[in-house]
């Protein structure tokens, strides 16, 4: 087991946040270097690493930092076209991956990212992607119901993420670049599916998208459905938006309904309620556990992390798949 961990982040798109927010819960971790993976600058690496009491190196080439500095984990938020080949070019060296989602914008090259890992030392190297509603409180205490059994069996699982649009950066309004927003966006909602659903394998997905009115966003898809069947048969659906007005109290709208034999519960506006057929009541929330705090500590003393290689990649292969699925549909 390891007694320290030396960290190295590549980029600061999308939630690199989840790394700055538990450092300081983890006396352990040493950043030791940044790059920003692309052309653009890693002054916010840099400025929020020293407001935590780094100081790291900055490498304008980010394999070279690998390479030099031989981190034991390293965080991807570099341009998403780019995840797969970061992916590979840490994997390959032996270092653990904590990447933003997707990790790859195309099956093909998932699989590279699979056979990277598949050379791997598992007992020193793993691989999750970030996400970190798993670690939020609603939804932990959604899982933690279902996983105490207390509505019986999981036969369904209904999901909603609806975001504001803002202004997007120019990467979002090219599919090359953004990958999607049902990999973006929704790769959370069918995350829940698949977690709350009893973490089964995805067995058959179907997916609709549509880009029109989205406000010069180019190939940005404003909304998008989903559905699914897993292996053991639970079945799943989401909706998935930019639609959420920009006059909202909160950026997202995040809501989950899994549905078993004994009950359902669900999660809305930040709150848990739980029906059986016996009683309705409104949950107490389980405390926030940070997704790069599980995985730190994963790495550090073998502690189980909420999400595993195998979920990641099952997750990326049902977004890419329901994506294009989505494409062939022709909305």
């Amino acid at each position: 087991m390891k007694k320290k961990l030396k960290l190295a982040l590549i980029g600061a798109r999308g939630h690199v946040g989840y790394v700055f927010k538990a450092l300081p819960d983890l006396p352990e971790v040493d950043l030791c270097a940044v790059s920003s993976g692309s052309d653009e600058s890693p002054e916010a690496l840099v400025k929020n690493a020293s407001d935590r009491g780094f100081a790291p190196r900055v490498y304008g080439d980010y394999v070279e930092m690998l390479d030099t500095e031989k981190p034991d984990v390293v965080s991807i938020c570099g341009p998403f076209e780019l995840h797969a080949q970061m992916c590979c070019d840490a994997l390959d060296r032996g270092i653990s991956v904590f990447c933003e989602k997707p990790i790859a914008l195309e099956l093909a090259d998932l699989d590279r990212i699979r056979a990277s890992y598949a050379r791997c030392d598992k007992s020193k190297v793993d691989i999750i992607s970030m996400v970190g509603y798993r670690g939020e409180a609603p939804f932990r205490t959604v899982y933690d119901v279902v996983k105490r059994g207390l509505i019986g069996k999981v036969k369904m699982v209904n999901a909603r993420k609806s975001y504001k649009l803002g202004i997007r950066p120019g990467y979002y309004h090219d599919r090359a670049t953004y990958g999607g927003t049902i990999p973006w966006v929704g790769s959370h909602a069918l995350d829940w599916i698949y977690w709350m659903g009893g973490n089964s394998n995805f067995k058959t997905v179907y997916a609709v998208h549509d880009k029109s009115d989205n406000r010069g966003n180019g190939d940005l898809e404003m909304t998008a459905l989903f559905s699914c069947v897993l292996e053991n048969n639970v079945m799943g659906s989401a909706s998935i938006d930019y639609l959420r007005p920009s006059a909202a109290p909160t950026h997202g709208d995040d809501q989950v309904r899994v549905a078993g034999t004994l009950g359902v519960v669900e999660t809305m506006h930040g709150k848990v309620t739980l029906i059986t057929a016996d009683e309705a009541k409104e949950l107490e929330l389980l405390p926030e556990r940070g997704i790069f705090y599980d995985f730190a500590r994963h790495l550090i003393c073998g502690e189980p992390c909420v999400v595993d290689a195998e979920a990641t990649f099952e997750l990326t292969r049902a977004c890419l798949a329901a994506r294009d699925c989505a494409d062939r549909n022709g909305i």
